[in-house]
């Protein structure tokens, strides 16, 4: 026994050093935990980018651009045969005027109050005093003498007077041929507004464009707000430029300058100014107008000064007329909303008070119902 101890003693101790180790290392590792291994995502490698270049415009899209509508332009009726239009109008609405005339003459004898009923019918219709006294002595020259009473006669007889008393002698050319080599020719409009003027330079434009010239226009009139764009709608539609003020109340003395300094420029046939037709005192009618025609002929000469009248208006246009006539230089007459009224006879009574022709008569309200005058088919409509 005393032989084993000195070898089991410290086998003893070996074995309790052990356990203590056993049981102290395991509580040291729990109280001290370690924070768990994150394994990281593995990475990839980006190929380096190319250097960033200008995107491309893009291709235009052939198809699209074959889709969209092109602007087309209108190409006005001609010249040549619109007053027979207004012949068959004034034929169909049975004017008064020729109607009453026959049906006086054509009775087998004729009084004095039959005479007089002539007379009355030709003031009616606005054909003036002075021309409707002529008229009467004339045919009852011609009846005394022919002694007419066949209705065909009677007819033929009337026809020639009142063709006479229209003139078909007067010059109703229409000028606008420049002065000068390399200037247009320059029409100015004038006329009260609700005469259907700036509706007429719109006409007048294609009456040209028809015939073959270039035009500008020059939206002069610039206190009526939607003049300007009226005008220039019209314009478009024929493929007529259009110059016009950036504001409304500009001065229309530089507007109408800028539209022939252009029409110069592009070389055009024809520059068509429309006027301002708000001013009703005399005074301020001439400043307005001797302005811009002062304006205007430092480019260009007036070849042409055109007054718009509406034939309803009888007894008024007539007074619109002798003020425009003193104050504008009037060299022409557009006759508007001509067809199928009473007052034809405004025709001869406005060349009479002015002494100018009438050139232009409106046929209604179609886009090329704007005809030069002929004396011989305004007559046979008249009569029907």
């Amino acid at each position: 026994m005393t032989d084993v101890l000195p070898w089991l003693i410290p086998l003893l101790v070996v074995v309790v050093l052990g356990a203590v180790a056993a049981l102290v290392v395991p509580r040291t590792r729990r109280g001290k935990q370690l924070p768990p291994v994150v394994t990281p995502p593995p990475t990839t490698v980006q190929p380096p980018r190319p250097a960033e270049t200008a995107p491309e415009p893009a291709a235009p899209d052939t198809a699209e651009a074959a889709a969209a509508p092109a602007v087309t332009l209108e190409r006005p009726a001609p010249t040549a045969g619109r007053l027979v239009r207004l012949r068959d109008r004034l034929a169909r609405s049975g004017s008064p005027l020729g109607a009453r005339l026959l049906a006086v003459l054509s009775r087998d004898h004729l009084t004095e109050d039959d005479w007089d009923e002539l007379e009355e019918t030709l003031l009616l219709a606005d054909v003036g005093a002075g021309p409707a006294g002529e008229l009467i002595d004339a045919l009852r020259t011609r009846v005394r003498v022919e002694g007419v009473s066949d209705p065909v006669a009677v007819r033929t007889m009337l026809r020639e007077e009142l063709i006479t008393l229209v003139g078909p002698d007067l010059d109703r050319t229409l000028h606008t041929q420049g002065t000068a080599p390399g200037t247009p020719g320059v029409v100015l409009v004038v006329g009260v507004n609700g005469t259907g003027k700036t509706t007429t330079v719109g006409k007048l434009a294609r009456v040209l464009v028809a015939d073959g010239d270039t035009v500008v226009l020059g939206a002069a009139d610039t206190f009526r707000a939607a003049a300007a764009d009226q005008l220039q709608t019209w314009g478009s539609r024929v493929g007529v430029p259009t110059v016009r003020a950036d504001r409304d109340g500009a001065d229309p003395a530089a507007v109408a300058f800028d539209a022939v300094k252009q029409g110069k420029a592009d070389g055009v046939d024809v520059v068509l100014v429309d006027t301002a037709g708000r001013l009703q005192n005399k005074a301020g009618l001439m400043d307005e107008l001797g302005k811009i025609s002062r304006v205007i002929t430092r480019e260009a000469a007036l070849t042409e000064v055109l007054l718009v009248l509406d034939a309803t208006t009888g007894q008024n246009g007539l007074q619109q007329a002798r003020v425009f006539g003193e104050v504008a230089g009037v060299t022409g007459i557009v006759l508007t909303k001509l067809d199928g009224t009473a007052k034809g006879g405004i025709v001869v009574a406005v060349q009479r008070e002015l002494g100018v022709p009438v050139k232009l008569v409106g046929l209604g309200e179609g886009p090329d119902d704007l005809a030069p005058f002929d004396a011989a088919q305004f007559v046979d409509g008249i009569l029907g």
